[in-house]
C-alpha cells in the first residue's frame, strides 16, 4: 500500500491507524450495511464509514471479521489501492519566556548589525589611557623613585666637590638635584600623555571622511 500524507484534519479526526477509502472498500461497506447477518450496531457504523473519505482501520477490521467470508472479499483485494493516512500534528504553542528570550536575541543581532554598519562611521572609543593598570603605575613610581635618588646623588656629590666637602651645602646640592629630578619626571610625563590625547592630523582626517 502506499502511503499518503493528508493536511486536511477534520474537527475530531479518528484516532489510530487510517486508511483512504477506496472503491472497493466503500462497496464492501455498502454490503456490510446491508448484510443481515451483521448485528444492527454493525450495521450502522459500515453505514458512517461509507461516507467517509478516510477510514478507520480498526472499525473496519471489526466489520470484515464479522462479515461470513462467503460474502466479504479478501483482505489483499479489499486494500487494494488503498493507503496510509496520517494527519499533520497541531502546531506547539510558544511559551512567554521562549518568545522573549527569541525577542532578546533579535534585538542584539540588530544592534550587533547596527554597530557593524557604523563602525567606520562612529568614533573609535580610546580605552588606551596612561597607566590604565598597576604594572604601569608601580612601573612608573619606581621610575621617579630612581630618578630622584640619582639626581639627589649628583647633586650631593656636585656641591661637595665644589664647597670643600661642606654637608650643609652637599646636602642642599642633593636636594636641588632631587628638585630637578622631579621635574624632569613631571614634563617627561606631559609629553608621554600628550601623545596619547593628541587630537589626530589633518590628513588622517581627510582619509577618514573618504
Amino acid at each position: 500500500m502506499s502511503t499518503i500524507t493528508n493536511d486536511q484534519s477534520r474537527d475530531q479526526p479518528p484516532s489510530g491507524l487510517v486508511i483512504s477509502a477506496t472503491e472497493s472498500i466503500r462497496s464492501f461497506l455498502l454490503s456490510a450495511s446491508r448484510d443481515p447477518h451483521l448485528s444492527e450496531q454493525l450495521q450502522e457504523l459500515a453505514s458512517d464509514l461509507r461516507s467517509l473519505d478516510n477510514v478507520p482501520y480498526k472499525p473496519l477490521r471489526s466489520i470484515w471479521i464479522a462479515s461470513s467470508p462467503d460474502v466479504r472479499p479478501d483482505l489483499v483485494r479489499l486494500f487494494s489501492g488503498s493507503g496510509f493516512v496520517f494527519t499533520s500534528p497541531k502546531p506547539r504553542e510558544k511559551s512567554e519566556e521562549l518568545k522573549a528570550r527569541l525577542r532578546k536575541l533579535a534585538e542584539m543581532a540588530e544592534k550587533k548589525e547596527y554597530e557593524e554598519l557604523v563602525k567606520d562611521i562612529a568614533p573609535k572609543k580610546d580605552v588606551d589611557e596612561p597607566f590604565s593598570s598597576y604594572k604601569d603605575q608601580l612601573g612608573f613610581g619606581l621610575h621617579v623613585v630612581v630618578i630622584m635618588f640619582t639626581c639627589y646623588l649628583l647633586g650631593f656629590l656636585a656641591f661637595r666637590a665644589l664647597f670643600s666637602r661642606d654637608p650643609v651645602l652637599s646636602a642642599a646640592g642633593g636636594i636641588l638635584g632631587m628638585v630637578f629630578g622631579m621635574l624632569l619626571e613631571t614634563l617627561r610625563f606631559i609629553i608621554w600623555t600628550s601623545k596619547d590625547l593628541r587630537p589626530p592630523s589633518s590628513a588622517s582626517r581627510i582619509k577618514k571622511n573618504q
